[in-house]
């Protein structure tokens, strides 16, 4: 810099000033601010800065005067936080602005921002069908394949948005009767009537169902697969693996059926066939696609599995502290009273979980008095540990709740218009 007046340089963020020498410009932590000690001309500050007072060697800063103070403070304290009462990403566009990025940021605000982040990019998705896109009335000629993308984008639409229109509502309808009859048939075969020898016509009519059910669940599939936009990002879905998880166990079973025969000796093909059989019970997990509840529940336990991980690591903790101590107390001292369920560190562990969660099945339970003392302090540290992570998890989940709701709502409207039409 060759140019102004005087040692010093000052700031005015926003009619607020800041003052500082020359030297402290080239090594300063702000990469906007940095810049100015390689400024050769006017021309090069103006390309920095809004304006230039040559007289008193100002440099002016069209920006937020108070976000701007509390990036000094991350510049002579390292911390950074966001404003009170400020927009988090209004902040975050101060700080790309000023050369920061999000990881200067402590970690209770970069979980804000990156929470703010996402829930910006559901506000922002592609807007619903029948909305026309600015600029594209007025114009008769469509690139060539248009009409085929757009109809293959109808159809994932159809598939994937149950709100989206008159038909994806149909078809999710559809698709909730199936889960329910496989659901009814599923806990009707285990009834011992339903496999009597004289209802085998009625075990029969089952199986025709199960199939008719699982073909259905086959082609939605199949059809899903095919106009998705990216192959492999629809495999690593969760809803699209649980998919494939209530229907592949179907098929390896009639696999099986063929090769090893339905009255076979084989002990191991027929607890197979049985196990394979029960995990029909995924299909309860479909219904995931057609509710915003269970969707939220998903969504939560995605974006909240630090805090489930600490939790599991709370509950771990606990557990070996507390299970060690019962079965001391209980049947490793010679006491003449040994507690023979106490007998080993895993059997105490059971007790230890069920007491933490405050659910007491009453089948284990201290006799001696230090047994019982550790058991109160057992059940009071239980409900505190697994009371820390939950106001996380839960604003989370309505955090998430929202997102989804205002997502499906965006494309009610959509359907709305389409009855309009």
């Amino acid at each position: 810099m060759n140019f102004g007046r005087g040692p010093a340089v000052v700031l005015n963020v926003g009619g607020t000033r800041y003052s500082f020498s020359r030297e402290v410009l080239k090594d300063f932590p702000l990469r906007r601010v940095s810049r100015l000690h390689g400024c050769l001309s006017e021309q090069d500050v103006l390309e920095v800065c809004d304006d230039y007072d040559r007289e008193r060697n100002e440099y002016f800063f069209d920006r937020h005067s108070e976000a701007f103070g509390f990036i000094m403070l991350y510049v002579r304290h390292g911390h950074l936080r966001f404003v009170p009462h400020m927009c988090e990403l209004s902040f975050y566009n101060e700080m790309i602005y000023w050369g920061l990025e999000g990881s200067h940021l402590d970690y209770c605000c970069q979980r804000r921002l990156d929470d703010r982040m996402s829930e910006t990019c559901y506000y922002a998705a592609e807007e619903p069908p029948g909305e026309p896109t600015r600029g594209s009335e007025g114009k008769g000629r469509r690139p060539p394949g248009a009409e085929g993308r757009k109809w293959l984008e109808r159809m994932r639409r159809t598939f994937e948005e149950p709100t989206s229109s008159v038909a994806a509502q149909v078809l999710a309808t559809v698709s909730i009767l199936f889960v329910i009859v496989s659901m009814v048939v599923l806990c009707a075969s285990t009834l011992p009537e339903w496999r009597a020898p004289e209802n085998r016509s009625v075990e029969e009519q089952s199986r025709i169902i199960e199939a008719i059910c699982i073909g259905w669940f086959t082609a939605e599939c199949i059809v899903r697969f095919i106009v998705s936009k990216n192959k492999c990002e629809f495999v690593r879905r969760p809803l699209n693996i649980i998919d494939l998880l209530a229907i592949t166990p179907y098929y390896i079973s009639v696999l099986m059926t063929v090769f090893t025969g339905e009255n076979s000796q084989l002990q191991r093909a027929g607890v197979t066939l049985r196990v394979l059989r029960m995990m029909r019970i995924f299909w309860v997990i479909k219904l995931a696609r057609h509710f915003i509840g269970l969707q939220t529940l998903g969504l939560t336990l995605k974006r909240c599995y630090r805090e489930m991980v600490m939790l599991l690591v709370f509950i771990c903790v606990a557990m070996a502290i507390f299970s060690a101590l019962s079965q001391l107390l209980e049947n490793g001292l010679d006491l003449g009273t040994k507690n023979k369920d106490y007998a080993s560190i895993p059997a105490a562990c059971w007790w230890v979980i069920i007491s933490m969660t405050t659910v007491g099945y009453g089948d284990m339970c201290p006799i001696t008095v230090p047994g019982r003392i550790l058991g109160g302090i057992c059940v009071v540290s239980g409900i505190v540990l697994l009371a820390l992570p939950i106001t996380f998890i839960y604003h989370s989940f309505v955090q998430c709740y929202h997102e989804l709701k205002f997502r499906s709502a965006r494309y009610s409207r959509s359907l709305s218009a389409e009855f309009l039409n």
